[in-house]
């Protein structure tokens, strides 16, 4: 019996390989390690291919390097905002997980320009030094434009919040208004009446 038993534990040791956090140790570890790598290759790799693509869109013009960085500064901080904005306001709501993951995804992938941009201005690597080199002769005016621009998207979300929270307060405030008047014209129909039953009982 006692080999039988050793015998039916090995086995269903065998099947449950690792234990679940050894498991998720490693997957995270292995989860890491593919990010790093990943992280490296995009740092050689992207800020000399945004840099083109801005020099290409810009072809050496100052007046479309200043019109291209303002368009990409302004939508590529504003629409962001917006989707996380947009994100924040469904929570709690039904089905709002996906929703929020939606825009949250979404929202990321509307501000990679900007983000490129950055990786071209304070980065410290090779790609990053020939991203600049790229910017100063094909797109002039580019960098400093799309910081203009994204201060303006700032500005305009905030506008927009603000704007919104108020509209907001005063939907409430006229909700709160609307029942009120409701509640004291019920009380003025039930005053009424209880006046006009007691003239009937007399």
């Amino acid at each position: 019996m006692s080999e039988e038993n050793t015998t039916t534990g090995a086995v269903q040791a065998g099947k449950e390989g690792l234990p679940g956090w050894a498991r998720k140790v490693i997957a995270g570890l292995v989860l890491a390690v593919v990010l790093v790598i990943t992280y490296f290759i995009l740092a050689a790799f992207l800020p000399r291919w945004w840099a083109q693509q801005a020099g290409a869109l810009s072809s050496g013009s100052f007046t479309r390097g200043i019109a291209w960085g303002l368009m990409y500064g302004v939508l590529c901080t504003v629409v962001p905002l917006l989707l996380f904005f947009l994100a924040w306001r469904v929570r709690g709501r039904k089905h709002s997980r996906v929703v929020q993951v939606v825009a949250v995804i979404l929202g990321i992938v509307a501000a990679l320009p900007n983000l490129l941009t950055l990786t071209v201005v304070f980065g410290g690597n090779t790609a990053a030094h020939a991203g600049e080199r790229i910017l100063d002769v094909d797109a002039p005016g580019f960098r400093g434009a799309s910081l203009v621009g994204a201060i303006i998207g700032v500005l305009a979300f905030a506008v927009f919040v603000a704007r919104s929270v108020s509209y907001r307060r005063r939907g409430a405030e006229l909700a709160r208004m609307r029942e009120e008047e409701r509640v004291r014209r019920e009380a003025v129909a039930a005053d009424a009446e209880a006046a006009s039953g007691q003239d009937e009982q007399r």
